[in-house]
C-alpha cells in the first residue's frame, strides 16, 4: 500500500488561491505555482493597475507575464492522486459561528450536512456515509442540520421524546406515559403527520389568497390605467368643452358690446337730431320774440291791436314738447340682463362643482361593513347641531348636541330655520365617507333624518322623509316604527328602544338604522345613490317636553 503522504506535503501541492489541489499549475518567476485560472482570474483584478504580483510573496511583475503549464507539476500531482492524496478541506467546510457544527469531528469541527433524528448526532460529509453504506442505519432519519436536537430529550428522563400529549399539548418520552395515562396521547410522528396536513392546507389557502391578490392586484392596475385614460379623456373633453364656452361667452361679449354700440349710435343720431331741428328753430323763435317785445313798446292802442292782428301765426315745433331722458339709466336693462345670465351660470357651476365634489370613482375592493358595534364605532362622528336650522320651538343646549321641543319657546326665526310642519333641526357638520352616530331620545313623534341641506325650509315639501332630498325613520305614538322617503312609507317590524344608531356609507349609497340595547338590531336599510353631502337631523311632532340627544361615543 502506497505510503500516505504528510499533512506538509499536502499543502505542497495546493493552489493558495483556491486551497485546492493544483489544477493545470503553472509557476511563475518567483518559484511560486497556481492553478492556472486561478492566477489568470486574480491578475484579471489587477489590470486596470498594469501592475501583476504573485499572491504570496508579492513579486511584481510588468508587463503582465505569459503563464505556461509546468508539466511537470502538473505530472506529480497526478501521480499524487492515484496514491489517494487529497487536498485539505477548504476553509468554507469548517462550522462557522453560524453554522451547525459536525458532533464527532475532533480539533477544528466541519460543517455538519445531515442531522440524524435517531442518534440526536449531526455529521458532516465524511462522518455521514456510514448511515449510506450500513443497513444498520437505515430507518434512522436524516434531517436538515438541527442546532436544537437535545430539545428532543426529555429533561426529565433523558429519553427520546416520540410521543405528544393533546392534553397537555407538549412532547413527553415513553416514560412520561405514566404522568399522562389519562390523556390523549399519540406518537409524535403520528402527530407531526396530522399536523403537516393542517400546514400544508394552511399553506394552500396562503397560496390561493397571494393568487387571489396577484388577481386582484392585476385588475387594480388595470383600473389604474383606466381610470388614468378616462381622466386624461376627461380633463381633455373638459377643457376642451370650457375653452368652447370661453370663446363662446367672448363672441357674445362682442355680440353685446356691439348691439350697445349700436344702439348707441342709433340713440346719439337721433338725439342729434332732433338738437339740429331746435338749433333750426332758434334764429325763428329770436326774430318772433324781438317783433313782439317791439310791439309791446307801441303807446297808441289802435296802433297795436293792427300791428298785432297783422302778425302772421307761428309756425308749429317740429319736437315733442316733452322729452323724456334717463341720464344715468339707458342701458341698465342690458347690464341686469347679462348680470341675470352671470347667476344662472354661477348656479350651475356651483352645482355641478358640488356634484363632482361628492363622486368618487368606485373601487373594486373594499372594506367589509361593520358587524358590531365595536366595529361601527371605529367610524363614530361628533355631531352638533346648527342653530340657524333650529325651528322657534326648539331649544338647543348640551354643547349644541340636545335639543328639546318647548311649547312657550319662540325666538326670531333665522332664514335658514325651518318654519312649517314638524318641528326640525340639521347638524353643523356635514357627512361623508363612512360615519356613524348614534341618538337618545324621551318621548313619541320622534323622527331621526338624514338631508341633502339644500332641503325646503317651509311649505309642504320641507318635512324630513316628505320629499326626494331626505331619509328618515319616525316613531309614531299611534302607529310605530315608520321609515319615509320621498313621501313612501315602510312599516318597520321589531322593537324600537330609545336609542337609535344611524350608520352611513355615503360612497356606497348605504344608509343603516339600528335600535340600541345589549345588542344592536337593524330596523331598515336603504341602498341608494347619493350625490350631495348630508346633514344629520331630528324632527318632533309638537308635543310639549320631548328631546333628542346626539350621544358621545367612546
Amino acid at each position: 500500500m502506497a505510503q500516505q503522504t504528510n499533512p506538509l506535503e499536502r499543502e505542497q501541492f495546493c493552489c493558495s488561491i483556491c486551497l485546492d489541489l493544483l489544477k493545470d499549475p503553472g509557476s511563475l518567476h518567483c518559484g511560486h505555482s497556481y492553478c492556472m485560472n486561478c492566477i489568470k482570474n486574480h491578475w484579471d483584478k489587477e489590470d486596470e493597475k498594469r501592475i501583476y504580483s504573485c499572491p504570496q510573496c508579492r513579486k511584481t511583475f510588468t508587463p503582465r507575464p505569459e503563464l505556461m503549464k509546468n508539466t511537470m507539476l502538473a505530472d506529480l500531482v497526478e501521480e499524487l492522486k492515484k496514491t489517494g492524496l487529497h487536498a485539505a478541506p477548504a476553509d468554507h467546510c469548517y462550522a462557522g459561528a453560524e453554522d451547525v457544527a459536525c458532533d464527532v469531528c475532533t480539533g477544528r469541527k466541519r460543517k455538519a450536512l445531515k442531522s440524524c433524528m435517531f442518534c440526536l448526532v449531526s455529521y458532516c460529509e465524511e462522518h455521514l456515509q456510514p448511515h449510506y453504506q450500513s443497513p444498520a442505519f437505515k430507518k434512522h432519519k436524516l434531517v436538515e442540520p438541527s442546532k436544537n436536537l437535545q430539545q428532543n430529550i426529555c429533561p426529565r428522563h433523558d429519553e427520546v421524546m416520540k410521543m405528544f400529549c393533546h392534553t397537555d399539548q407538549q412532547c413527553i418520552c415513553y416514560l412520561c406515559s405514566d404522568e399522562h395515562k389519562d390523556h390523549d396521547t399519540v406518537t409524535a410522528a403520528a402527530e407531526r403527520t396530522q399536523k403537516q396536513r393542517e400546514l400544508d392546507l394552511s399553506v394552500e389557502e396562503i397560496q390561493q389568497r397571494l393568487q387571489d391578490i396577484d388577481k386582484d392586484m392585476k385588475v387594480l392596475q388595470q383600473e389604474v390605467e383606466a381610470l388614468t385614460l378616462s381622466a386624461d379623456k376627461a380633463a381633455k373633453d373638459t377643457n376642451k368643452t370650457f375653452t368652447e364656452m370661453m370663446r363662446l361667452l367672448q363672441k357674445r361679449n362682442s355680440d353685446v358690446e356691439q348691439q350697445i354700440r349700436y344702439k348707441l349710435d342709433t340713440e346719439v343720431s337721433r338725439v342729434k337730431d332732433l338738437q339740429e331741428k331746435l338749433q333750426q328753430e332758434i334764429p325763428e323763435l329770436k326774430k318772433r320774440e324781438a317783433e313782439l317785445k317791439q310791439l309791446s313798446l307801441t303807446h297808441d292802442n289802435n296802433q297795436f291791436l293792427l300791428n298785432y292782428c297783422s302778425l302772421s301765426a307761428l309756425s308749429p315745433s317740429t319736437h315733442s314738447s316733452t322729452i323724456d331722458v334717463r341720464p344715468l339709466g339707458h342701458f341698465e336693462d342690458v347690464t341686469a340682463a347679462v348680470a341675470k345670465v352671470r347667476g344662472q351660470l354661477q348656479d350651475f357651476l356651483i352645482e355641478m362643482w358640488l356634484s363632482l365634489a361628492v363622486t368618487r370613482v368606485d373601487v373594486l375592493l373594499t372594506d367589509p361593513e361593520p358587524k358590531t358595534r365595536a366595529e361601527f364605532l371605529r367610524y363614530s362622528q361628533e355631531i352638533t347641531l346648527d342653530p340657524n336650522t333650529a325651528h322657534t320651538q326648539l331649544l338647543l343646549s348640551q354643547g349644541n348636541r340636545k335639543v328639546s321641543f318647548m311649547k312657550n319657546q319662540f325666538h326670531f326665526p333665522h332664514t335658514d330655520s325651518f318654519t312649517d310642519n314638524y318641528a326640525q333641526v340639521l347638524s353643523k357638520e356635514s357627512l361623508t365617507g363612512r360615519c356613524y352616530w348614534e341618538v337618545e331620545w324621551t318621548g313619541k313623534d320622534v323622527g331621526v333624518a338624514v338631508t341633502y341641506k339644500n332641503i325646503s325650509r317651509s311649505g309642504d315639501k320641507c318635512t324630513f322623509g316628505y320629499n326626494d332630498k331626505s331619509w328618515s325613520l319616525l316613531y309614531y305614538m299611534m302607529i310605530g316604527c315608520v321609515f319615509v322617503h320621498d313621501s313612501i312609507q315602510t312599516y318597520v317590524s321589531g322593537d324600537l328602544s330609545s336609542r337609535v344608531g344611524v350608520y352611513l356609507d355615503h360612497r356606497a349609497g348605504l344608509l343603516s338604522f339600528y335600535s340600541i340595547s345589549d345588542t344592536m338590531t337593524l330596523l331598515h336599510r336603504v341602498q341608494t345613490t347619493f350625490t350631495q353631502p348630508l346633514y344629520a337631523g331630528v324632527q318632533f311632532y309638537p308635543r310639549f317636553g320631548f328631546t333628542a340627544e346626539f350621544c358621545k361615543l367612546k
